[in-house]
């Protein structure tokens, strides 16, 4: 059809085609904007990496980015565990899981009840998957799970601890300190990868510890914040520093794997891999640019488009992650690699290579793990005290009811 119609125009010029002039005005905006739409999508995954049989770990597996990686992985047969908030028994996860195994044809597909915003949760899961005998085998554990929360909408997790702070970073550093046995006890011949996912805003980060430490005995005097602990970094910014800690940490604990002595004397088979996938269309992200408002979210629907072709698609944003699971470049070496766009690029801040900055921020979080749960464990026992004495009571009362003489009984009608 095109053919007949470009031969007839250039025998009868142009004017003999209809709407000829007006498609020759259009047809550069849109090709214009296709190029910006696909410049804005970022680099895409090339990687053929062999997936089949391998356990792969996800935080952050029911949404956003990490759906997509989620089902790419499951696509290509690993075998997926997502870490989720809800039990697996709940309905609606259950559905999600049944749903996801028929589109990839995948029946491999679990749910571990791990909610980031506990620390009890986190140390629950990780200590009932490295105690089973044998060692349980993990291919690869990728952190997407986090939160990007409004400035109105900031708040605390039930362990007393800002929202940011926890599950963007804390959780995720008790969550591998725990697991790093399970990692380390790998057959050395088996490819393992810790995937972190981070953001650039980490780039304008201000990480100062001996600040964060006035601010722990500052909150202390303050009943509603509760243990030093609690306000862990200042409020503003706090995005940013939990993505820096988290980079941080990242580097830590690739030393700290590296410094395993195996028993076999073969080097270490755990490498640890940063990925920025890039500014992405999340349910985090949208709810970030409407700042948690109605009014927010109006202006948002009216700036749509722009949204649209600025913002990767979460199967866009995916691509690095993937990249970076997958890439059988990264199956050697010493690890500590930072992806952005499907490549190998240098951290913007240097700082967070600096081993007397990690070493800090190592001890730092340990005692502040330390501190949050030992004041769950004492509410936790508490709450559990009072639930058996609300019982005692209750069966009391049963006791009670029972002895309590009937209108019918053979004694009341003696007294009659």
């Amino acid at each position: 059809m095109p053919i007949p119609i470009i031969a007839h125009g250039l025998q009868e010029g142009i004017s003999a085609i209809p709407h000829a002039w007006s498609v020759i005005r259009i047809a550069p905006w849109f090709i214009l904007l296709a190029a910006l739409k696909y410049y804005f999508g970022g680099a895409r995954n090339t990687s053929e990496r062999l997936m089949a049989s391998k356990v792969v770990m996800v935080t952050g597996g029911t949404s956003g980015i990490g759906a997509c990686v989620a089902r790419e992985l499951a696509a290509r047969q690993a075998q997926v565990v997502l870490l989720t908030k809800q039990h697996p028994s709940d309905g609606f996860l259950a559905e999600y899981i049944d749903d996801l195994r028929r589109e990839t044809k995948n029946p491999f597909i679990y749910a571990e009840q791990v909610d980031l915003a506990s620390l009890h949760s986190v140390r629950e899961f990780a200590t009932k998957w490295i105690d089973n005998v044998p060692p349980r085998r993990l291919d690869a554990v990728i952190l997407c799970g986090g939160v990007a929360e409004p400035a109105s909408a900031r708040g605390q997790t039930q362990d007393g601890i800002d929202d940011e702070w926890q599950l963007n970073y804390l959780s995720n550093f008790h969550l591998l300190s725990i697991l790093s046995p399970a990692l380390r006890v790998q057959p050395a011949h088996r490819d393992v990868r810790v995937v972190f996912a981070t953001c650039s805003s980490y780039i304008g980060a201000k990480f100062d510890l001996e600040t964060v430490k006035r601010d722990e005995k500052d909150s202390a005097k303050s009943k509603d914040q509760g243990p030093a602990a609690r306000l862990s970094v200042r409020p503003k910014g706090i995005y940013a520093v939990s993505k820096f800690a988290l980079m941080t940490f990242a580097h830590a604990f690739q030393r700290h794997l590296n410094a395993y002595e195996r028993p076999d004397s073969l080097p270490p088979c755990t490498r640890v891999l940063i990925v920025d996938p890039g500014l992405t269309r999340t349910p985090g992200t949208r709810r970030w640019l409407t700042g948690g408002s109605l009014w927010g979210l109006l202006l948002y629907l009216l700036t749509w488009p722009f949204w649209w072709l600025v913002l990767k698609s979460p199967s866009q944003g995916a691509q690095s992650i993937l990249y970076a699971a997958m890439e059988e470049k990264y199956a050697r070496g010493e690890g500590g690699w930072f992806i952005k766009e499907c490549r190998e690029v240098d951290c913007a801040r240097r700082d967070v290579l600096d081993e007397d900055v990690q070493k800090r921020l190592w001890e730092f979080s340990e005692k502040q793990i330390e501190e949050a749960e030992k004041e769950g464990a004492v509410k936790r026992t508490l709450a559990k005290k009072e639930k058996q004495a609300e019982e005692e009571k209750k069966t009391r009362q049963e006791t009670s009811s029972a002895k309590t003489q009937t209108a019918g009984s053979r004694r009341s009608r003696r007294n009659k």
